[in-house]
């Protein structure tokens, strides 16, 4: 009869150098943590970047101003049709 003993997923060692699961799975956690917090920060950057008001209207200026010509003149001509008769 034999046993299946489960393996596990970090390395093993023997001796005076070896590092005792606990030791790993700590550094482990601080490694985690630590690319969380550099995620974090890129999503930080990627949010400030994209939501910059003043860099998107200079880089959007032209079709900015489009869109907003193109709703004045839609306001415009439905309002006009209240002030006028048939």
């Amino acid at each position: 009869m034999t046993s299946s003993i489960p393996t596990p997923s970090y390395p093993i060692s023997s001796g005076a150098t070896s590092s005792n699961p606990v030791d790993m799975l700590e550094k482990r956690a601080a490694d985690q943590r630590r690319q969380i917090h550099n995620s974090v920060a890129e999503l930080r950057e990627t949010v400030k970047e994209k939501l910059d008001v003043k860099r998107n209207l200079h880089e959007h200026l032209w079709p900015a101003a489009g869109v907003a010509a193109l709703l004045g003149w839609m306001l415009g001509y439905s309002v006009m049709g209240v002030f006028t008769k048939d």
